[in-house]
């Protein structure tokens, strides 16, 4: 039997897709077709693909062609492959040509004509193109915007800031057509918002655009307090619209397969984590101003707080803070959360500096992810028997911020698409924590 390998992301399922799963059929008895994971296309500087990789398996299932689906990855997996699973063709499009020439070495390579006037890119260029609109122009909105061009399917097309002639200069330097001068005209000119604005306007904001029929993508923290998340949530549920919250750590590879890794036992039952976000900021910073909502808590617990609810779950029996004030503010502070059978442990601080890691602790070993651990892209499995520890490795693209913008994206463009990256119960515990310590409940002194 003549076995034939090939492999493709498949997304958007189209003609020139089976006419190539036809002809790579043709050119033996067995075809076996690799689709890539979600993550291996990340790592390739993918960002564009609009179905996940389970809607792209069955679509190459019900084309009838395959006789094996297989899941790429990993880069080099296709030598693998074809030694693991003895295969004597192995068959890719003809926009390859040449570059598969090495795997020679171990089987035939064939390079197949591609159907001309179709392909996926063409396909994602004809969907609907969400236009963002940007509130605030600041540090965050920054890297936004070039963030966002790593992403299809959205245009960024205004921004608004409060002082116009900032939201001028904004425009002009990253050449957005529109400075919007009032919220009603950026809402006119977007089908979605961006909110980059200070943490305390950000409920004012997010109602203003939900009211107004727009998605939302807002930045941590989403607000303050559960009762206005509660009501923004309302809102959006009766609009129709997606609301998300910006967290980049939620939704980089490298967390999400730390969270599926714990999840399964790996390290045992989990009895405590940790983790530490700390920076030295300058004390006129608008950071470190208690009329504004200032302090360590307000910047940065949704950080830490993402481990915690995420490997404990939000359903924690006691929570106490310990605080060390300045002119008003936190500059520093150690949250410690009960549950049953664990602990949980944060620290936060902008005028004061520690370890910037995290450690999940278990029955049968531990978690260790080193500075700065909000942005993982690298982890340690450490037991007992050293020999079993191992290191993993994942991309963190960029700024980080393309995760939850395509991420955003999707769940704009196709309703069907179940963002579980960070979930509305997690986001409404976030804001309940925060409340609570800014009603000074369970909160010491240093």
């Amino acid at each position: 039997m003549k076995k034939v390998i090939t492999y493709g992301t498949y997304d958007l399922f189209h003609e020139g897709h089976a006419n190539l799963l036809r002809r790579a059929k043709a050119l033996g008895d067995y075809l076996i077709v690799g689709v890539t994971t979600d993550n291996f296309d990340l790592e390739r500087g993918k960002m564009n693909t609009c179905d996940n990789v389970m809607q792209r398996i069955e679509a190459v299932k019900a084309s009838g062609y395959a006789d094996q689906i297989i899941i790429e990855e990993y880069k080099g997996q296709k030598i693998d492959d074809i030694q693991r699973y003895g295969v004597d063709i192995f068959a890719i499009g003809s926009d390859w040509e040449g570059y598969f020439d090495y795997l020679k070495e171990y089987c035939e390579v064939v390079y197949l004509p591609r159907t001309e006037g179709i392909s996926s890119t063409q396909l994602r260029a004809e969907r609907p193109n969400v236009r963002i609109g940007l509130i605030g122009t600041g540090s965050i909105a920054r890297r936004f915007v070039p963030e966002a061009a790593f992403v299809s399917g959205n245009t960024v097309t205004a921004a608004y800031n409060p002082d116009f002639s900032a939201a001028e200069a904004f425009c002009r330097e990253f050449g957005l057509p529109l400075a919007a001068r009032t919220k009603e005209e950026l809402f006119a000119a977007c089908d979605a918002v961006y909110i980059a604005s200070p943490h305390y306007t950000h409920y004012d904001y997010a109602k203003a655009a939900l009211d107004a029929g727009k998605h939302v993508l807002c930045e941590t923290p989403l607000v303050l307090k559960r009762g206005e998340a509660e009501d923004l949530y309302a809102r959006a549920d009766r609009a129709e619209k997606v609301l998300m919250m910006a967290h980049k750590t939620a939704y980089c590879p490298a967390f999400g397969h730390l969270v599926s890794m714990l999840k399964s036992g790996v390290i045992g039952e989990i009895v405590e984590v940790n983790a530490s976000v700390t920076t030295l900021t300058d004390e006129d910073s608008e950071k470190m101003d208690s009329r504004r909502f200032g302090g360590s808590m307000s910047e940065n617990a949704c950080f830490p707080l993402l481990p915690v609810f995420k490997f404990l779950g939000t359903d924690w029996k006691d929570l106490v803070f310990y605080s060390k004030m300045k002119r008003g503010v936190d500059i520093y502070t150690k949250a410690v959360f009960l549950y049953e059978g664990a602990v949980a442990s944060f620290q936060v601080g902008l005028g004061a500096k520690s370890e910037g890691n995290m450690v999940i602790s278990g029955t049968k070993g531990y978690a260790y992810v080193p500075a700065p651990w909000w942005k993982t892209d690298y982890f340690e499995l450490r037991f007992e028997d050293q020999n079993l520890n191992k290191k993993f490795f994942y991309p963190f693209a960029g700024e980080g911020l393309r995760y939850e913008i395509k991420d955003f994206i999707s769940t704009v463009l196709n309703r069907d698409y179940l963002s579980y990256r960070l979930s509305r119960k997690e986001i409404l515990s976030m804001c309940e924590v925060q409340e609570r310590y800014m009603n000074g409940e369970r909160l010491f002194l240093l």
